[in-house]
């Protein structure tokens, strides 16, 4: 049986790791790399890196930081933040990123999942959607969660992963920052129309999201997370030892 992925999540604003509610009011935590660090010591399956400011202000993703985060860590990691261009594929991976996230870039260029997983494989794209409900309808946002594209969600998750994405990450802009467990509406509405790993990211404020999360969503492959790992509210050695007890199958 394959095992549930636990992945922390370091938003980097600045040289720092943010964090804030519903993608705003973001707040100082730490140092990406220490942090990094410390995440491949204690048990984290992946980590993903996201340049939350990339996008919306138009200039390449940091590469400083993410070369020296690769360095000391021997878990997988997926960097993601200003990807427009096969080109930033190329950076990023070349930095020492294993797979390469993009949102806006896609939005702004449909061929640019298709041209990456040509060239890279599809097991290095991941499509990272940022959706929140605009009247009942879940709704594609891009540049961080400050724009709305008016694009239907679930379809152009399909359409990404049919073009190539070899995995999804579903960030809830409803629920993101909330610590009131993930969007499981959501969640399954794109598992049910994708067959390539897909990533809960989004409300866990405990343990006992986690645990539902798997349980009610077996096709879900990850749980991703920021806060409650940052400030030390849910050990990741603790929620893995939670699961395998409730018998969901996780890397100890």
């Amino acid at each position: 049986m394959i095992t549930k992925r636990i992945i922390p999540c370091l938003d980097v604003r600045d040289g720092r790791v943010v964090k804030g509610v519903n993608f705003e009011g973001l707040s100082d935590v730490s140092s990406p790399v220490e942090l990094a660090d410390f995440y491949s010591r204690c048990g984290a399956d992946e980590l993903v890196f996201y340049d939350i400011t990339a996008s919306a202000e138009g200039r390449a993703l940091f590469t400083d930081i993410l070369c020296e985060a690769a360095s000391k860590i021997f878990i997988p990691l997926t960097v993601g933040g200003g990807i427009n261009t096969v080109a930033d594929f190329d950076r990023v991976l070349k930095c020492g990123a294993d797979k390469v996230s993009v949102n806006s870039g896609a939005i702004k260029n449909p061929k640019l999942i298709y041209e990456a997983a040509k060239r890279y494989g599809d097991q290095c794209v991941v499509i990272s959607a940022d959706v929140k409900r605009v009247d009942g309808v879940f709704r594609v946002f891009a540049k961080g969660g400050r724009e709305n594209t008016g694009m239907e969600a679930i379809s152009w998750i399909k359409n990404c992963v049919d073009s190539g994405a070899g995995e999804v990450v579903l960030n809830s802009i409803d629920t993101d920052g909330v610590k009131g467990g993930f969007d499981l509406e959501m969640l399954a509405k794109v598992c049910d129309v994708v067959n390539v790993p897909v990533i809960a990211s989004g409300g866990a404020g405990c343990i006992d999201d986690f645990t539902k999360l798997f349980k009610d969503l077996p096709k879900v492959d990850a749980g991703l997370a920021a806060s409650i790992f940052h400030f030390g509210e849910v050990s990741i050695a603790d929620l893995k030892k939670e699961l395998k007890a409730q018998n969901i199958p996780v890397r100890i």
